[in-house]
């Protein structure tokens, strides 16, 4: 024979209540599992490498300029066109470079050239992005490497860019014609 356990209903109800309860408050407890660490840390680095140092300038600068000739001794002066340096080596705070040509002498088609010792150059003035302290050196002979511009206090990469004008000082009686010379320009 089946016993039978009659609950009345007033009572079934905080007894349910009680059997529900008591297991979320014991979850709650100061002795309640840890729950596991929701967060992830992860170390990751990148890598800026330094660029080069680079110059540009024309590859034809054509005709600097004509004078007609003349007994006496003349200056022809044009301008050379954009000579740009670019530094994107990332440099330290207070590097620097320079900023150097070298002309041959321009020649003519037969006869004497006029010498490298009589050509000079003028930077003009100097664009510059980024920062960096530049000065021109305007050499009056161009027979040996000289310096043109130079870049001092350079903080990050920067570009320098100037029309130079160059000065060709044509001796007295020279002959006629067209006169051709080479400029290179370098950066250290």
């Amino acid at each position: 024979m089946q016993r039978r356990l009659l609950v009345p209903p007033a009572l079934l109800v905080p007894f349910l209540a009680a059997c529900l309860i008591a297991p979320i408050s014991v979850g709650l407890g100061a002795n309640a599992p840890a729950v596991a660490d929701q967060t992830a840390v992860s170390s990751a680095t990148v890598t800026l490498q330094g660029g080069g140092l680079s110059i540009s300038a024309p590859g034809d600068a054509g005709n600097l300029g004509t004078k007609s000739n003349i007994v006496g001794a003349v200056t022809i002066s044009g301008q050379l066109g954009q000579v740009q340096v670019i530094d994107s080596r990332g440099a330290p705070a207070g590097a620097g470079w320079t900023a150097t040509v070298i002309s041959t002498a321009f020649t003519p088609p037969s006869g004497p050239a006029i010498g490298a010792g009589f050509v000079g150059y003028t930077a003009g003035p100097i664009t510059k992005v980024g920062t960096a302290t530049y000065a021109a050196n305007d050499p009056v002979t161009l027979s040996g490497v000289s310096p043109v511009v130079t870049a001092t206090g350079i903080e990050g990469d920067n570009t320098a860019t100037w029309n130079p004008t160059i000065d060709v000082r044509v001796a007295a009686n020279m002959a006629a014609g067209v006169y051709v010379g080479t400029l290179t320009h370098s950066v250290s």
